[in-house]
């Protein structure tokens, strides 16, 4: 049998400005909880558990899980936050709470890292009032995160309206057609409005990390 290892890059976040997280998907809950055990030390890094279930985190040992800051919709967890400052923040903008669970990864790990952020739920197109009466208070942000399924319009029309940049995020939400998210995906790549750049879909953690660069970058 294989032994499955773990090689963690600790100097990533030295050489990137964002350090590397655990993406507990298709990982055995052997190897979830040793790492778990490991970063749950006073003397250890800072580590991001990234979709890690309810129903994994709920049966790991009790002497571990209680150092632990676990969100069930998010499907994150951490010890303790990154030392780190910000003086720019993000605004996380999506178009319904169905997209809840990439809207909140994307806002954990901005927590995560330590880095001012507002949520803005349910701003879809479909009720643009909804919209438009919270465009003065999302462009007080530096960034805007724009996190939407069915067609994705969420991000267009946002570009239309700000001078922020815009990190699109597809969710694979949608009946049909929508085709677990490509749809949402090659609409937000199509867009018409200039300024609005793309990451996976469902990928609210890389959302934040683009982010998180974009603010480093500019000393923010």
């Amino acid at each position: 049998m294989t032994e499955n290892r773990v090689l963690f890059d600790y100097d990533r976040a030295a050489r990137t400005s964002v350090p590397e997280a655990v993406f507990c998907q298709s990982k055995s809950r052997e190897v979830i909880y040793s790492l778990m055990e490991e970063f749950s030390q006073a003397d250890a890094p800072a580590i991001l558990f990234t979709r890690l279930s309810e129903e994994v985190f709920s049966s790991s040992p009790a002497e571990v899980s209680r150092h632990y800051s676990f969100d069930s919709l998010a499907r994150t967890a951490f010890c303790k936050k990154l030392d780190q400052e910000h003086q720019g923040s993000v605004a996380i903008v999506s178009a319904g709470t169905a997209d809840g669970f990439i809207t909140w990864e994307a806002a954990r790990t901005l927590e995560f890292m330590n880095i001012p952020f507002q949520v803005f739920e349910d701003c879809g197109v479909a009720g643009l009032w909804r919209l438009e009466s919270k465009i003065e208070e999302i462009n007080r942000h530096r960034i805007i995160i724009a996190v939407a399924g069915m067609e994705a319009a969420l991000g267009s029309v946002l570009a239309g309206l700000t001078s922020r940049p815009i990190i699109g995020v597809p969710t694979s939400v949608g009946y049909g057609v929508c085709d677990g998210g490509k749809t949402a995906l090659n609409s937000l790549l199509a867009c018409c409005s200039p300024g609005l750049s793309v990451v996976n879909i469902d990928n609210g953690f890389g959302a934040a990390c683009t982010a998180a660069k974009t603010l480093s970058s500019f000393g923010c």
